[in-house]
Order: C-alpha cells, then structure tokens, then sequence
C-alpha cells in the first residue's frame, strides 16, 4: 500500500482528464459532472492510504487532517454545482459550455462562481487552506515517509488537479470556448492558464498580499 498510494493519487488526478474529450465533440458524456464528482470524492482513500501504510503517527494524523478538509470542501463543491445544474438541466459539461454561447454562468451567478473558486482553492491543498501538512505540529502531514518518486508522484497528482480543477471552471462558469457568441480554442487555453495562475499566485502570496 505504502508504494500504491502515490500511484492511486495521479491515476485519479489523471482520470478525469479522460472528460476533455467530450468537452467538445456531439457525441458527448452526458453524465460527466456526476462521474466529476464520483473521482473526486475517491481523492481522500490516496491520502489515507498514504497516512497509514506510512507506518507513522504523523503521517497518520497528517491524512486524516487532510480527509476532513477534503470531504468538508466536497459537500460545499456539490451544492455549488447544483446552480449551474438546475439551470442548465443537465450533468454534462458540453452542455453547460454550450448554454453560455450568448453570457457566462459567472455574471448571473457570480457570488456562486466565487465560491466555486474558494472551494476549488481548499480542495486542491492551496493556501490559506493548506491543512494537509502542517509543518508546525505535524512536520509535513501524510507525506512524511516519502522521497524521491513517491514524493514526486504526490505533487504530480496535486499539479494535476490544479490543472483540472482550472479546465472545469472555465466551462462551468466562464464560457470554456466560448467569448460572448465567439468560440475559440486559443480563448479556451488562456482561461485554464489564467486559473492555474491564480492557484498557484495565491499560494505564493498568502500571507504576504501588498
């Protein structure tokens, strides 16, 4: 288990990528929302895995401090995405990019889309949320027993779901393809860097915001 568990995470991390494809074709995955969040709930047996098999108290303590952040930000993601949802009416992601060819998701909903990205911000283990490792009490949380590739596959499927994570906002609440009646793919991928940025700027800046 102790060697799986790395392996489990970016299996996971790397399984919902298999969603970009239905993005935009008519042949589409109709409940790919639903099958979002089924993965993403099993992100918390990696951590525990992790923890436990690490054979260490503070590994231990580390993965079930990050289960609790990680299964507490899950309720709030699922009740988030039940607005985009209902107004949508369907679990598909194609359809819901396609319903904003005209307007974003994110000027009529947008204290929900804000939301959104707090959650998003927590589940990925970023700042201020980085309950995970705590290094003043629990040295460096469930990872403690890694090194070399196994620590490098952790952060690896952490990276990737920062990646993820970005895809899906940008065609949940910001268009995906689409710029107010335009589409375009380049559009698509500045929208998923820029998110990526954001994660990655607020955990190199918090505390420290001049």
């Amino acid at each position: 288990p102790y060697f799986i568990a790395p392996i489990f995470s970016l299996i996971l991390a790397l399984l919902l990528w298999q969603l970009y494809p239905s993005l935009y074709s008519t042949s589409y995955f109709k409940w790919g929302i639903l099958f979002f969040l089924c993965v993403s709930g099993l992100n918390v047996y990696g951590t525990l895995l992790a923890g436990w098999s690490s054979n260490s108290k503070y590994a231990l303590l580390g993965s079930l401090r990050a289960i609790a952040q990680t299964i507490s930000y899950e309720v709030s993601m699922a009740l988030v995405l039940l607005f985009p949802l209902f107004l949508v009416g369907s679990f598909s992601f194609f359809e819901v990019g396609e319903s904003q060819e005209s307007i974003w998701l994110s000027f009529l909903m947008l204290p929900v889309s804000f939301i959104w990205f707090v959650t998003c911000v927590a589940e990925t283990n970023r700042a201020p949320f980085d309950f995970a490792e705590g290094e003043s009490e629990l040295v460096s949380g469930f990872n403690i027993e890694y090194s070399s590739a196994g620590f490098a596959l952790i952060f690896l499927a952490e990276y990737a779901n920062i990646l993820v994570m970005s895809l899906f906002s940008s065609i949940l609440f910001f268009g995906g393809s689409y710029m107010f009646f335009f589409e375009s793919d380049i559009m698509f991928m500045l929208k998923i860097l820029f998110f990526a940025f954001l994660f990655i700027w607020v955990r190199g800046s918090y505390p420290r915001f001049r």
